[in-house]
C-alpha cells in the first residue's frame, strides 16, 4: 500500500492524499491552494491521473480540503465522493460561490489581456463541473463502517471542527492495515461543535498541525478579550470590520453577539451587517442540522432561541446593498473571505483601512501570502482591489475563536492511541509541524514530517519513503510558459510605470534583468546554430 502526500505539507492549504492498494486508488481530500502563487498551483496537472481514481473520501467542506474536486471531475474523475450530508450541502454552497468569483475574475483578466493582445483566461472550473461533481456524492453517516473500494473500508467520525467535519478511519487489505486521517480537528472544549471523537487504535495517523506550535486562549479568556475589543471599538463609533470564514466562524460570531447583547456590552440598536449571501445560506444549513451541534447550542434551541440571530442583524444579499454600507458611518460588518483575499470584505477594506477610527478584527488563521497576513504582519500600505491603501485603522487578532485544535488539544487527541501508531504530521507551516512532531515523540510515538510529493510504502512496521516526486509548486515551467509569464510581468510593469516613475532600485533591477535576457538570448541563438 502506498500513500502519496500531494498537498498541505509545510503549509495549511491544498490538502490531498492518494492511497493506492491492489489496483484501487482513493483520494482523501482534494483541496484548493490559497495564498502565494495560488493561480498557477491550482491549475497545475494533478500528480496522478484523475480518470484512474476510484473514490474521494472528504473530511469536510472547507475549500482547502474540497475546493479542487470540481476540477478533478473536469479532468476525468467519475468515482464516488464519500462525505457526511452536511458536508455535501456546504460544499455545493462554497463551490458555487467560488465558481462565480473565478468566472468574474477570468472575465476581468480576459478584458485586460485583450487590450494587450494576450490570450483569454478561463476559470478553474464552472457550474457544469459542479453539477457533475454533485452527482458523484455518496452521503455517509457518522460511526458506520462502509466498503468504499475492494478490500478498503472506511468509517467517518465527528472531528468537532465544523458542521459535518470528519476524521476518517481506513482499513486496507486483508491484513487490515489501519490509517487514521485527522482532517481538521476541533478543540477539546467547544462552543458550536461537539468534541472530537476518541480513536485509540491505528497503524498510521495522518494528523494536522495548523496550530501545532501554540495554544488558543481558553473560552473564558477569549470571550473576555472579544468583549473588550468590541467595547473599545464601539467607543470610536466608526466601522468595525470582521473578515469571516462563512462556515463555522461567522456562525460562532453571530452567537457571540447574542451573548454580548445579553450582557449589555453590545446594544441591540447597533446595526450588524451580515454581508454574505453565501454566509446566510450556510447559517441555514447550521440551523437545519442543529442536532449535530454542541450541548450549549441545544440548550438555546430548547428555549426557542435562535443562536444565530442577534438583534440588529441585517442580512445583505445584493451588491447594491453591500455598497450602501459605505454610507453608514457606525456599524459592525461581517463579510468574507476570512483571509481578506477575496469576497465583499475587500471593498469594505478599501473604504476603511485608511481611517484611524475604524477597527479591523481578525478571528481566524491568515495563510502566508494573503492580504490578511500582510496586514497582521504590520504592512503600512497594501494593495486592495488594484489600489494602494494606507493601513491606519486599529488592527486586532483573536485566536480563540478558531475551529482548529491548539497544540495541547492535538496532543490530548494523539495521546488516546494505545497501539503506538506512526504519526505523519501534515497540514501546518513547517515550524508548527516540527513543533507538534517533537511533542508527539515525547509521548513515545514515532513521527514523520513529510515534504510535498512524498510517496511512502506503508506496512505494519516502519514505512519506506520510496521517492519524492517533484511537487507541483516546484515544477520548472517550460520555455513557452516562462516567456508567457515574462510577457505578463512586462505588461504589468508597463502599467505601473505609466502611473509612477521608477525608483533607482527598480531601475537597477531592470538593468540587471535586461543584461540577463541579452545573455540568454545570445546563448539560445548560439545553441540553435549548433
Amino acid at each position: 500500500m502506498r500513500l502519496g502526500i500531494y498537498g498541505s505539507a509545510g503549509e495549511v492549504t491544498g490538502s490531498n492524499y492518494l492511497i493506492e492498494h491492489d489496483g484501487s486508488k482513493l483520494l482523501v481530500d482534494c483541496g484548493i491552494f490559497q495564498g502565494r502563487d495560488e493561480d498557477r498551483r491550482n491549475s497545475e496537472p494533478f500528480p496522478f491521473d484523475p480518470t484512474t481514481v476510484d473514490a474521494v473520501l472528504l473530511t469536510h467542506a472547507h475549500l482547502d480540503h474540497s475546493g479542487r474536486i470540481p476540477l478533478l471531475v473536469k479532468r476525468g474523475f467519475k468515482g464516488k465522493i464519500y462525505a457526511t450530508t452536511p458536508t455535501l450541502e456546504l460544499c455545493e454552497i462554497l463551490w458555487r460561490d467560488s465558481a462565480r468569483l473565478m468566472r468574474e475574475e477570468a472575465e476581468w483578466k480576459t478584458r485586460k489581456n485583450r487590450r494587450k493582445g494576450l490570450p483569454s483566461v478561463s476559470p478553474l472550473f464552472t457550474e457544469k463541473d459542479i453539477d457533475r461533481a454533485m452527482e458523484y456524492f455518496a452521503p455517509l453517516s457518522y460511526d458506520d463502517i462502509y466498503e468504499v473500494a475492494p478490500k478498503v473500508k472506511a468509517r467517518f467520525r465527528d472531528a468537532g471542527h465544523i458542521l459535518g467535519s470528519s476524521m476518517i478511519e481506513v482499513w486496507i487489505g486483508e491484513e487490515s492495515v489501519k490509517l487514521v486521517f485527522s482532517g481538521d480537528l476541533g478543540q477539546q472544549v467547544t462552543v458550536l461543535d461537539r468534541n472530537p471523537a476518541v480513536i485509540n487504535d491505528a497503524d498510521y495517523v495522518i494528523i494536522e498541525s495548523t496550530y501545532g506550535d501554540r495554544n488558543h486562549k481558553n473560552l473564558e479568556d477569549t470571550r473576555r478579550e472579544f468583549a473588550s475589543i468590541i467595547e473599545e471599538s464601539l467607543k470610536d463609533r466608526s466601522k468595525i470590520l470582521i473578515p469571516t470564514f462563512v462556515v463555522d466562524r461567522v456562525q460562532r460570531l453571530l452567537y457571540e453577539f447574542v451573548v454580548l447583547q445579553e450582557t449589555g456590552i453590545l446594544k441591540e440598536d447597533i446595526p450588524i451587517y451580515f454581508d454574505s449571501p453565501m454566509g446566510v445560506k450556510t447559517t441555514d444549513v447550521y440551523r437545519k442540522y442543529s442536532s449535530l451541534l454542541s450541548a450549549e447550542i441545544q440548550e438555546r434551541l430548547l428555549k426557542n432561541t435562535d443562536p444565530f440571530s442577534p438583534k440588529g442583524l441585517r442580512e445583505v444579499t445584493t451588491p447594491e446593498e453591500s455598497k450602501m454600507i459605505n454610507d453608514v458611518s457606525f456599524a459592525i460588518v461581517l463579510a468574507g473571505s476570512g483571509m481578506a483575499n477575496g469576497g465583499r470584505i475587500v471593498h469594505h477594506l478599501k473604504h476603511n483601512l485608511w481611517n484611524p477610527r475604524s477597527h479591523l478584527i481578525f478571528v481566524g488563521y491568515q495563510a502566508s501570502g494573503t492580504l490578511g497576513r500582510l496586514i497582521i504582519d504590520g504592512a503600512r500600505f497594501v494593495k486592495v482591489a488594484g489600489e494602494e491603501v494606507a493601513v491606519k485603522c486599529k488592527v486586532h487578532t483573536i485566536g480563540g475563536f478558531s475551529a482548529h485544535a491548539g497544540k495541547d488539544d492535538l496532543i490530548a487527541w494523539a495521546s488516546n492511541f494505545k497501539t503506538k501508531p506512526i504519526f505523519i504530521v501534515t497540514h501546518g507551516e513547517r515550524n508548527a509541524s516540527n513543533s507538534l512532531a517533537s511533542e508527539i515523540r515525547k509521548l513515545g510515538y514515532e513521527v514523520i514530517v513529510p515534504q510535498m510529493g512524498y510517496e511512502m510504502l506503508l506496512t505494519r512496521g516502519r514505512p519506506t519513503v520510496e521517492r519524492r516526486m517533484e511537487a507541483p509548486s516546484e515544477r520548472t515551467p517550460d520555455l513557452q510558459e516562462m516567456v508567457k509569464e515574462m510577457d505578463l510581468l512586462l505588461a504589468s510593469l508597463n502599467d505601473a510605470l505609466r502611473e509612477a516613475e521608477a525608483s533607482e532600485e527598480v531601475k537597477s533591477l531592470l538593468l540587471s534583468a535586461k543584461v540577463l535576457l541579452e545573455i540568454a538570448n545570445r546563448r539560445a541563438a548560439s545553441e540553435v546554430k549548433q
